[in-house]
């Protein structure tokens, strides 16, 4: 059985401010105006959460949200489906200012467009694998035989299929995650917010979890909001990352864009010590030939690692670059790989 076909739908959010305190209206202008966190918290005691928050999110991607504790990455994702009210600015998904819903608009459209994976799953201990998955459609008025079948599917496709009777506490960590993935699943809203969904898991299970999640991005294009304070992580399964400090967006673009150019000092901070072969993509660094080109090619999203590994197995000073079709478009050089390789590519 296959899922229908939802269409993706994307994100806009616009100039969104939020501030915590008795009197948050009276001190937006403020921070527009250019005062700062620590200024606001120290004369008029309110705390600044976020500031001018301008972020796309072109629909079927992951959308990144990344930062430090503090930073107000997970501020941001519960102003998307309004457990928090911004102070000032604009949420738009199809068309409609999440901002401006009434209660019952909220409310179906917290059960209908969105759904949410937790850091600490949020299961409930007392329900099986198989009823947790299907809460979602159960809040929603799903017949049993129907909740059953579709969360049956998803938790064959989290990789659970036999674990279905069995209960929370008796799962690993990464297993529990994989249920409330299963359940977000479930519900099949365009839109899904993970906040710190894979933060308390082990490193390897961790990885495991992100190609869980990209195996299964490849298949039901969700429009996708993942907060992280792991660039690792951030580089791996961002299409696009936006990068928070004291509330502000610092930086926002693709892994390359940020690895190759970052903003400033802090964003280089950050990027320092990645992997950069394994995150920057040929086709990134690749040039327009000037002659003839090389027979021998690679893939356009190929990793740079990869294009060095092949010319010095084969003793190549260059590799033609090939789109997704076949068509040549250009060439990646030795010396470049290894520039873009040591941070020295411009």
């Amino acid at each position: 059985m296959t899922d229908p076909a939802i269409d993706p739908i994307g994100i806009e959010i616009r100039n969104l401010y939020k501030i915590f305190g008795p009197n948050p209206e009276a001190h937006v202008a403020a921070v527009r105006a250019g005062m700062s966190k620590a200024e606001l918290q120290a004369r008029h005691g309110h705390v600044l959460g976020l500031s001018d928050i301008n972020i796309s999110v072109v629909p079927g991607s992951i959308q990144v949200i990344m930062g430090l504790s503090g930073s107000g990455k997970s501020t941001l994702i519960r102003h998307i489906n309004r457990l928090i009210d911004p102070t000032a600015g604009e949420i738009i998904i199809e068309g409609r200012n999440v901002v401006e819903m009434s209660r019952q608009d909220l409310r179906a459209f917290r059960r209908h467009k969105t759904a949410m994976v937790f850091q600490k799953f949020g299961l409930l201990p007392h329900r099986t694998v198989l009823d947790n998955a299907a809460y979602g459609l159960e809040v929603q008025g799903i017949s049993q035989s129907e909740r059953y079948r579709t969360a049956m599917r998803w938790i064959e496709r989290v990789g659970l299929s036999g674990f279905e009777k069995s209960y929370p506490s008796q799962l690993s960590g990464g297993m529990q995650q994989r249920v409330g993935l299963a359940r977000a699943l479930a519900n099949d809203a365009p839109i899904l917010l993970m906040d710190e969904a894979y933060s308390a898991l082990d490193p390897l299970i961790r990885y495991d979890m992100q190609t869980v999640l990209l195996d299964l991005q490849q298949e039901v294009r969700k429009t996708i909001v993942f907060i992280t304070h792991d660039l690792d992580e951030a580089l791996r399964i961002g299409d696009r990352i936006a990068l928070l400090r004291d509330g502000s967006v610092i930086q926002q673009g693709t892994a390359q864009d940020i690895v190759m150019r970052p903003a400033d000092d802090y964003v280089a901070n950050f990027v320092q010590h990645v992997d950069r072969g394994k995150v920057l993509k040929v086709g990134a660094v690749m040039v327009q030939p000037t002659g003839a080109l090389p027979e021998a090619a690679i893939a356009t999203d190929a990793s740079i690692a990869e294009a060095l590994q092949q010319m010095a197995a084969n003793h190549l000073q260059a590799l033609r670059v090939d789109d997704p079709e076949g068509q040549p478009i250009g060439i990646i050089p030795f010396q470049d790989a290894i520039d873009a390789y040591t941070g020295q590519h411009r």
